[in-house]
């Protein structure tokens, strides 16, 4: 535990999963902001690391998210929470989903019932694009019907655990609540982000490429939009200060990209040429995923990073 005064007429967050990396940048955003922040995390995922600039003004309490005493004692004399815990990565959702759903359901319960045994009154919900799935329109609204296409794919474990914890969020919202907002992340990318992701991916690729021959998941025509971490946070910022209650918001943008057209920017900032050398996609992908973002414009959200510049700010270029 890092040693911190914490002043009594500050509000007090506490971050789950505050040493991943949209945890680590959020602590920063809201020290920045002078507000008290506590993490709770057990690093499975995250690092310290992330959190060594800020360290000295937070305090760091490890757990499991499932540890519903160790819980309960960190949410003590806090404000709100930012509830961010959670396994994440493509391959974790085919490879581990009971851990997947543990983590998501336990973890959602536990924060629920520690906040209400707390009177903790704010509590805001990361959940993902992945409820979506394959959605009906594009670019998707926070009206889609969810959906979970095939309970036998393990791929949807990651899905339904953040369609639970939007259903118990919504429901508790209404009765113990005074502000309970979901936010969906669209593909955040960034500086010293986890290696389970495209972009990360990718760069990791690159790094360790000796030919040309560059291999890839499904056909390259798969087709994103990302949404670098600066932008994110502005949008975070703003949900916290003008969100509304029981409110869903998409954070993203409406530049959107082939995931082959990904490979070839890279390729071309990093002065690397490459043939694609495409391979089975898993089951359960799907084709195009863009958000529509009018909801956070209406905060006043306007991204500033087209995908060239943060990839570029990512590299270190």
């Amino acid at each position: 535990m890092f040693g911190v005064s914490l002043k009594k007429n500050r509000k007090t967050f506490l971050v789950t999963g505050g040493t991943g990396f949209i945890g680590s940048n959020i602590c920063g955003l809201l020290v920045n902001k002078n507000y008290r922040v506590k993490i709770f995390d057990n690093n499975t995922r995250g690092s310290l690391s992330k959190i060594k600039k800020i360290k000295k003004k937070i305090k760091f309490i490890k757990g499991d998210i499932r540890n519903k005493q160790l819980l309960n004692g960190a949410l003590k004399n806090t404000d709100a929470v930012i509830h961010l815990a959670y396994v994440n990565g493509t391959e974790y959702f085919y490879s581990k989903p009971i851990q997947v759903l543990d983590i998501a359901v336990k973890g959602i319960i536990n924060i629920i019932e520690g906040c209400i045994t707390n009177k903790v009154k704010e509590l805001y919900l990361a959940s993902s694009s992945e409820v979506y799935q394959t959605p009906n329109k594009i670019p998707t609204d926070e009206k889609e019907p969810l959906k979970i296409p095939n309970i036998f794919n393990p791929r949807y474990s990651y899905g339904a655990g953040k369609i639970i914890t939007e259903l118990m969020g919504i429901h508790y919202g209404k009765k113990y609540f005074k502000k309970l907002i979901i936010f969906r992340p669209h593909n955040v990318y960034g500086p010293n982000m986890g290696h389970e992701h495209v972009i990360p991916q990718f760069i990791n690729r690159f790094k360790s490429l000796k030919g040309k021959s560059f291999k890839m998941q499904g056909t390259g025509n798969e087709i994103r939009s990302f949404i670098y971490i600066k932008d994110f946070l502005n949008a975070f910022n703003l949900i916290l200060n003008r969100g509304k209650h029981l409110r869903v918001y998409n954070i993203g943008t409406n530049e959107k990209i082939k995931i082959k057209n990904l490979a070839y920017k890279l390729s071309k900032i990093l002065k690397k040429k490459i043939i694609l050398k495409k391979t089975p996609i898993a089951k359960g992908g799907t084709k195009i995923r863009i958000p529509n973002i009018k909801k956070i414009k209406k905060l006043g959200f306007m991204p500033k990073f087209y995908l060239d510049k943060g990839l570029r700010e990512t590299l270190g270029l």
